[in-house]
């Protein structure tokens, strides 16, 4: 996913691989304390990490092979076995010790191991489980049986969920403007003040976002001369048709996945739901099976890609014995969603939305492992409940009953408090345990002195409690269990403000910068183009296998979700 312009000038020190695509804002900037790492900088000795190792997910990888070279060794333990019965009993001309490979031989040991297999099925298994004399197997067959049981056991209950693939769309040249062009095109509906344009012109300088993003065609066309805007129906449903059809085709082909063979289908899109729904759009257009389970998931914003990923994942999973598939869409429609009034708070969507979408094939099928790129590893969703956090992104109509998202100024707080619940989640998943000690003790001693503080105010000592130390909770170093982030573009004070708590270097951010400059912010599909750009272009951090990738996205009502994949 390589930037479409590159600008050397931009670049933010000379000793950095990043390539840069023509923008007039410059987004990144080299620390205070010191000089740009890379990822050779940051080391981490192996030992801290053994609490992070998952060992069902280690071992699951490998489990499958090793059940198929078992049952390998048990057939010829078997054949073994018969032939070491039969061989006084059959004639032959080898010496002793060895033996004559003779047709006489192999019919035998052919009619020995399927009288032992007739045997088996006809005693329901019992007969292989009795000792002494009466029993038809070896120890040692009976063991390599009861190893496979063992191994087969526990692959049926680690139920893994492999990606097989994934893809981003890629707008044609004929969507893409820059920022003039959006600007032509916010003057062109004839609808903003002068005042609105300009507030528009300085948060596009400010975005992130660079020259040559993508704009439905529906919205583009008012840029040739006699034509309007069309935001009918029918040119979101082109819109819809372009983007979906385009990202599930190239995700079954590089899956090698056929469409018949999906079982469980979700798209979401969280401000376009026509009907019939889009499931049924593509079920229709890929001729699809007439079983499969398909869910639409609309008004959840930009954190949806990973609630869908984990509802496909959910629904794999009753699908134990013989696994599944499952195919999973991320977009939003921009065609009907143009804001066309004047209040600030709804401009905010006309500058930093642009069209995309991803395409995500699953399988929970322990055969896929082999040949699967990633491994889901968790999935956290922590979903806010506060009236403020409720309309800090709310769709809603104007003064003067012009439809848009309102954004409200509470919305980095409610984003940060939020972000800090899902990491408090799934932190214990994924950080070593010499920073979970750090963060216990730092709570132990938090509440030491709180109670030490009430102790002292009830002995009538106010002066002494308010001497207290005032400890600030400490903030677990995520680097040390994560190898890259995939943090959702919705901006660049987002990115910055998440840099700057979770004390990330610029490679880790690069992805979702490069994401935001290239693409603009796709809504929930931008975290894929985040892990498209680290798979395919990032040098400065480049990914291995084993290495774990986190995604962090935001949406609506107000919920943050997160997930870790596992490089294959």
């Amino acid at each position: 996913m390589p930037p479409r312009n590159e600008s050397e000038g931009n670049s933010p020190s000379s000793s950095s691989s990043m390539k840069r695509s023509e923008s007039e804002s410059s987004f990144v900037s080299v620390p205070e304390d010191g000089p740009v790492k890379d990822y050779r900088d940051y080391r981490v000795r192996k030992s801290s990490l053994i609490a992070t190792v998952n060992w069902t997910h280690v071992f699951g990888v490998y489990l499958p092979t090793l059940f198929l070279v078992g049952i390998g060794v048990l057939f010829a333990q078997l054949v073994h076995q018969v032939v070491t019965d039969l061989s006084s009993k059959v004639e032959h001309k080898a010496s002793p010790g060895e033996i004559d490979f003779s047709i006489e031989t192999i019919t035998a040991v052919i009619l020995g191991v399927r009288e032992i297999f007739s045997t088996l099925l006809s005693a329901f298994i019992v007969a292989p489980l009795q000792s002494g004399e009466g029993g038809i197997l070896s120890p040692q067959v009976k063991t390599t049986a009861l190893v496979l049981v063992v191994i087969g056991w526990i692959v049926m209950n680690d139920n893994p969920t492999y990606m097989l693939s994934f893809s981003t769309f890629k707008a044609p040249d004929s969507w893409k403007v820059s920022h003039a062009e959006i600007i032509q095109m916010m003057r062109n509906q004839k609808c903003f003040t002068d005042d609105s344009i300009k507030f528009m012109e300085r948060l596009l300088e400010r975005s992130g976002t660079g020259q040559s993003t993508a704009w439905p065609p529906g919205i583009v066309q008012c840029l040739e001369p006699g034509k309007e805007t069309d935001r009918s129906v029918e040119a979101s449903r082109k819109e819809a048709e372009t983007v979906i059809f385009d990202i599930v085709e190239s995700a079954l082909k590089k899956a090698k996945v056929h469409p018949k063979e999906v079982d469980v289908l979700v798209i979401n899109c969280s401000l376009f739901s026509p009907t019939p729904s889009l499931c049924a759009m593509v079920i229709s257009k890929f001729g699809m099976r007439q079983d499969i389970q398909s869910f639409n998931l609309s008004g959840m914003g930009c954190g949806a890609s990973l609630i869908s990923v984990g509802l496909a994942k959910d629904m794999l999973q009753r699908r134990k014995l013989k696994g599944g598939k499952a195919l999973v869409v991320s977009t939003e429609i921009i065609t009907p969603n143009l804001y066309h009034g004047n209040e600030r708070g709804f401009l905010l969507q006309n500058t930093l939305f642009r069209c995309g979408g991803a395409a995500i094939v699953l399988s929970n099928s322990w055969m896929d492992g082999r040949r699967a790129w990633y491994k889901l590893l968790h999935t956290v969703r922590v979903q806010s409940n506060s009236e403020e956090a409720y309309n800090c992104v709310y769709e809603a109509e104007d003064d003067d009953h012009h439809r848009g998202v309102r954004l409200s100024k509470e919305i980095v707080k409610v984003a940060g408090k939020c972000m800090e619940k899902n990491m408090t989640t799934i932190g214990p998943y994924v950080l070593p345990l010499s920073e979970q000690i750090k963060v216990v003790i730092m709570l132990a001693v938090r509440f030491m002195i709180k109670m030490t503080g009430k102790v002292l105010k009830s002995c009538g000592l106010e002066k002494v409690a308010a001497k207290l130390p005032n400890k600030k909770h400490y903030v677990p170093d995520f680097k040390r269990g994560i190898d890259h982030f995939c943090i959702h573009a919705g901006g660049r004070a987002v990115i910055d403000g998440i840099e700057k708590n979770m004390k990330l270097e610029l490679f880790h951010t690069e992805p979702s910068r490069m994401a935001l400059l290239n693409y603009g912010n796709t809504s929930s599909s931008s975290i894929w183009y985040e892990m498209e750009y680290i798979q395919e272009t990032q040098k400065t951090n480049p990914l291995k296998k084993g290495h774990r990738i986190m995604q962090v996205a935001f949406g609506s009502g107000f919920k943050c979700t997160s997930g870790v994949w596992l490089k294959l």
